[in-house]
């Protein structure tokens, strides 16, 4: 009798600072791995290695092969499926990426997709909502973008790059060599070097948080000037485009107490006459949004197609 096929489905979001997988069984089991992603310029080829013991390791304890696997990846990619863009990681420019990731997972199923993207498709599956915003606060700033149930502008015509949107003229210069990008100015990084600015010395994220449980005015202000540029780029896409719903993730957001409602306060403050600022919420997945969306599209690559796309 032949082997039944392996049920598993791989999900990895390869971030700024870590790697998070995930595998889901078709009976509901799961097993997650995750590792830090280190900052060096040695070249794609030790990366590709430290992703591969990664996978390794999940095969480990399911005991099984993949049947399919989706990859969150922030660098752009474009249609022959070499890596045109990774400012965070330069050394990744000109890989051929879909080789390197079917390379990782031998004899199942691959797609790929912007980190934001697959972020966005989770969080509208999560809400139940069809024309949602996604919007990831982390090392860099992830956006996502659902509208009839399918993303914008879809990958065969680019990914929703909601963090290089100009939203402050001869702003912070961003790592695309721009100025004013919201992740100049409102990432995690961006955010902690505000802070350190305004306070006269280096911050962490820890002192951030707290700072900002007294109410410290430096660290106040800090996550004011995140929280208005956010609030710039969600009303920017609203005006155009029209979601119903914008939530706000990632792993820096997660920790601020309070973010989500201060964007919202924003907004309402940049609403005009007639046109009722757009709800905003937590991210329901919470930092997990891109993880869980690259396990939706293991599952949807799975089926012989990559719906919603």
């Amino acid at each position: 009798m032949a082997a039944a096929p392996p049920s598993w489905h791989l999900g990895i979001d390869i971030g700024g600072t870590k790697v998070a997988l995930r595998a889901e069984s078709a009976d509901g089991r799961t097993e997650e791995h995750t590792f830090a992603w280190p900052n060096h310029e040695d070249g794609p080829d030790r990366d590709l290695a430290l992703l591969s013991d990664g996978v390794a390791t999940l095969a480990a304890r399911t005991g099984d092969d993949f049947q399919a696997a989706g990859v969150a990846v922030p660098a752009t990619v474009g249609p022959d499926e070499q890596v045109t863009s990774w400012p965070s990681r330069p050394s990744w420019t000109g890989l051929a990426l879909g080789p390197a990731l079917r390379a990782l997972v031998p004899g199942a199923a691959v797609a790929w997709a912007d980190d934001g993207d697959v972020a966005a498709l989770a969080e509208a599956a999560a809400a139940d909502c069809a024309n949602l915003l996604y919007v990831g606060v982390g090392t860099g700033i992830g956006g996502g973008l659902v509208l009839g149930g399918r993303l914008c502008p879809g990958p065969r015509r680019g990914s929703f790059e909601l963090g290089h949107l100009v939203v402050a003229l001869g702003g912070p210069v961003c790592v695309c060599g721009r100025q004013g990008c919201l992740q100049a100015i409102a990432s995690g990084p961006a955010t902690l070097a505000r802070a350190g600015e305004l306070h006269g010395e280096p911050v962490t994220y820890a002192e951030l948080r707290e700072a900002l449980s007294t109410a410290r005015p430096w660290a106040t202000a800090a996550i004011d000037g995140t929280c208005q540029a956010l609030a710039t780029a969600i009303m920017g896409v609203t005006e155009l485009l029209h979601p119903s719903l914008a939530v706000i993730g990632g792993g820096f957001t997660a920790g601020i107490d309070n973010l989500v409602d201060r964007v919202a306060t924003h907004l309402t403050h940049l609403s005009r006459t007639g046109r009722p600022a757009l709800p905003v919420a937590p991210a329901r997945l919470g930092g997990l949004s891109s993880l869980r969306g690259a396990v939706l599209l293991a599952r949807t690559v799975a089926d012989g197609a990559v719906p919603l796309l």
